[in-house]
């Protein structure tokens, strides 16, 4: 049997990752994981092939030219993210539900494009304030790229009724359960 897709979206800091960290551990979602293809740097301990596709920009353009993927944007200015259509093959074909971790503008793309075959589920914060305190504890950012992350979670925010539901992640334990109970009601 075919899996399904999910596709998750938040502003940077909500945390859309960990949440998808707890729902893999869950057995009974069958999940699988895209790995994204990006042309920035890796950061950290981040590894290619795991976290992320890590390709220069050359390419990046070249995979653009040959429609292998499903979706790709330019988030930042010189840095872009996308899903490889091979991911998505990958994941499904083996029987596995697919949890796709994209941005607000692929994840709408996505939905557009596999329609009753995807569910989408946008993250929210509990606010503005909460997001940049959870920014400046990651410890990872200077002062100029949370405000530029604020400025950009706030516009992303004005997508979430382009979702097929949404999950405000103000408690870490209830987020997993609620995602994974919508998950639940559309895949099985």
């Amino acid at each position: 049997m075919k899996g399904k897709i999910i596709i998750l979206s938040a502003p940077s800091g909500t945390g859309k990752s960990t949440i998808i960290n707890r729902l893999m551990q869950d057995p009974g979602l069958r999940l699988g994981f895209s790995i994204s293809a990006t042309s920035r740097s890796p950061r950290g301990e981040e590894k290619h092939g795991k976290d992320y596709f890590f390709l220069t920009e050359d390419e990046f353009q070249s995979k653009v030219d040959n429609g292998e993927f499903v979706e790709w944007e330019e988030v930042y200015a010189g840095t872009r993210y996308g899903t490889l259509e091979s991911e998505v093959r990958r994941v499904t074909e083996s029987g596995h539900n697919l949890i796709m971790d994209v941005d607000v503008k692929g994840a709408i793309n996505i939905k557009k494009r596999f329609g009753d075959e995807a569910l989408s589920i946008f993250v929210m914060p509990p606010s503005l304030g909460a997001l940049e305190s959870r920014l400046r504890g990651r410890g990872t950012d200077t002062p100029e790229t949370i405000s530029r992350r604020l400025a950009k979670a706030e516009y992303e925010m004005s997508f979430a009724k382009e979702f097929d539901t949404v999950v405000v992640n103000d408690a870490l334990d209830a987020a997993v359960k609620e995602v994974a109970s919508e998950i639940r009601r559309f895949a099985f």
